[in-house]
């Protein structure tokens, strides 16, 4: 099955104590484009996150937003640094001697030197902090991934029903070719007759004029080579994966041999039918932009 290069996925889950929310939206681009935000505590597993991105991903932009929340905060130790302290207390209680200075030390005073507390956090597991994270992106994931899969399912459809209507227009054109190719023998005959009057008319180089019209305007070859390449999008279809790149070049082989039909195309009517080919050609197009 294709998927779409847009989609959307989000997962919250509280792991060990942490509630991790993880989310994940894309849009279309040329090749994959990943940024990853998480918070600093986490910082460390960035390309991990990434790699996960890429394992699942083929092409896109895609953005990736993390957050931690620790329920009841981290616990931390603050003791005072008793040395620290006695250092600063000496030193102002010499100020006050040798230079006369007002006695105004207070603890709020001491509590705003520098070093004065030491604050201790517990040691952090980052492979398991990686571990309890990853655990949540891969949910994250999996919905960002269904709903492409939605959406994939969606274009599918769209490019075999544009395939078949294409088809239906092919066949328009291959029998109005023919028609072409009587009627100009028609009109070449009823011409000379016109002219000739009651001349006898070389029936030979009638049919020799005729031939050499019906090869410039003929077009079996390239509705021949239309189909092959709408049968050849079905099969890329069937096979579903990354195929969005190979749809696109694919896509300007059928524009190719759409224009050739058109430039041979002496008759309005089939003129027209192969402006309609074009559209829907362009509206598969713009579809393929959106395909992984």
């Amino acid at each position: 099955m294709i998927k779409s290069m847009t989609g959307y996925g989000r997962a919250v889950e509280t792991v060990n104590g942490r509630e991790f929310t993880v989310e994940l939206r894309s849009v279309n681009n040329r090749y994959l484009d990943c940024s990853v935000r998480l918070p600093r505590i986490v910082s460390f597993a960035e390309d991990t996150v990434k790699q996960a991105v890429k394992n699942a991903i083929s092409r896109g932009k895609v953005d990736v937003f993390i957050s931690i929340h620790a329920e009841g905060g981290e616990e931390v130790s603050i003791s005072l640094n008793k040395n620290v302290l006695e250092g600063y207390l000496g030193a102002m209680r010499q100020m006050v001697t040798e230079f006369g200075v007002a006695d105004d030390i207070s603890v709020s005073v001491a509590s705003r030197l520098p070093d004065v507390f030491v604050v201790e956090k517990p040691e952090l597991d980052e492979e398991q902090l990686q571990s309890d994270l990853m655990s949540v992106v891969q949910k994250a994931l999996e919905g960002y991934n269904a709903m492409r899969t939605t959406e994939g399912a969606a274009l599918d459809q769209d490019l075999r029903s544009r395939g078949n209507t294409i088809l239906e227009l092919v066949s328009k054109v291959e029998e109005g070719n023919g028609k072409t190719v009587a009627d100009y023998r028609a009109r070449l005959e009823a011409k000379l007759r016109e002219v000739l009057e009651n001349t006898a008319i070389d029936e030979s180089r009638i049919l020799t004029e005729a031939a050499i019209f019906a090869d410039k305007v003929a077009v079996d070859e390239e509705t021949v080579r239309l189909r092959s390449h709408l049968q050849q999008m079905n099969t890329m279809l069937d096979g579903g994966g990354a195929v969005g790149r190979k749809l696109d070049f694919l896509l300007q082989e059928m524009n190719r041999e759409a224009n050739t039909i058109g430039s041979k195309c002496t008759d309005v009517n089939l003129a027209r039918i192969v402006v309609d080919i074009k559209a829907e050609l362009e509206k598969i197009r713009e579809q393929t932009q959106n395909i992984e």
